[in-house]
Formats: structure tokens, sequence, C-alpha cells
């Protein structure tokens, strides 16, 4: 049997491959947590604005209630064999108060707008302080690829 060698990607490669996912992906695994009810974990729909990452749930939600008390946020694209972890605090935004050029993004990439939708909905932002990317073993070596805000390749 023939076995294929991985040649780990280094950091300007990951980084140009993650900014690709972010801007093409539908869906990233939002984790949150609250100090009462404990962690929790749900896939949401998601647009990359070349900056941050824009998302939209309900107002009432567990993820909305969570961010609310703690803007402390874990992002996954829901790849495991090319992991892509984003890490920050998010900013909040009531469906009536988000920026009209990001509510038009939302729309133009699903077709879905909630603000006109039964219910509130907020959005939430965020702008990565850590970005970490690797694909198997071979790669955990070098898998941060922002620090503190700041890509490192």
């Amino acid at each position: 049997m023939q076995t294929t060698k991985i040649v780990p990607r280094q950091a300007p490669e990951r980084r140009r491959e993650t900014l690709e996912r972010l801007a093409t992906e539908r869906d990233v695994w939002v984790s949150t947590a609250h100090p009462e009810h404990g962690p929790h974990q749900v896939p949401l729909w998601f647009m990359w604005d070349g900056r941050a990452v824009w998302m939209c749930t309900g107002a009432t939600s567990a993820t909305a209630r969570n961010v609310r008390e703690d803007p402390r946020v874990r992002l996954a694209l829901p790849d495991t064999s090319d992991v892509v972890l984003l890490q920050g605090t998010v900013e909040c935004f009531p469906d009536h108060e988000v920026p009209g050029d990001a509510a038009q993004a939302f729309v133009d990439k699903f077709g879905w707008d909630p603000r006109r939708e039964d219910g509130p909905f907020l959005y939430i932002r965020l702008v990565p302080k850590t970005v970490r990317a690797w694909r198997g073993e071979q790669e955990l070596r070098g898998r941060v690829i922002m620090r503190d805000g700041a890509w490192v390749a």
C-alpha cells in the first residue's frame, strides 16, 4: 500500500485558504457559555465581511442570552479534517440597530432578511483575536495564524 506524505502548509498558505473558506462557507459552529446554564453550541449561518464574522439568531435564543452575559465566543468551521477555529469577543446588534451594509450582505448571501421576520433577532459580530488552522497532526505546530488580532503571516 502506498501512502502520500502530507506536506504541512506554511502560515501564508493557511491564512489564504482560511480567508477563502470564510468568504465561501455558509455554516459555523458557535460556542458560548453562561455562568448558570453552562456551555452551549449551535450551528449558525455566517457572513465574512473581510474583517469580521456576522451571524444572526433569535433575540431570545440561548446563544443571544449567553453572549449578552459573556461575550467571549469560539467559532469552528464544520470540517474536522480542515480545522479553522476563531476566538474573540462579540458585539451585539438588535435587528433594528444593525448597520445597513452588514444586514444587506447577509441578505445577499442567504436570501433571508431577519429584520422582516416576526419576532426580534440579534446580529452578532465577531472580529477574531485568535485564529487557528490545521489539517491533521502534521500541522499542529504553527496552527496559530492570528494572534491578538494580527495575522501571523
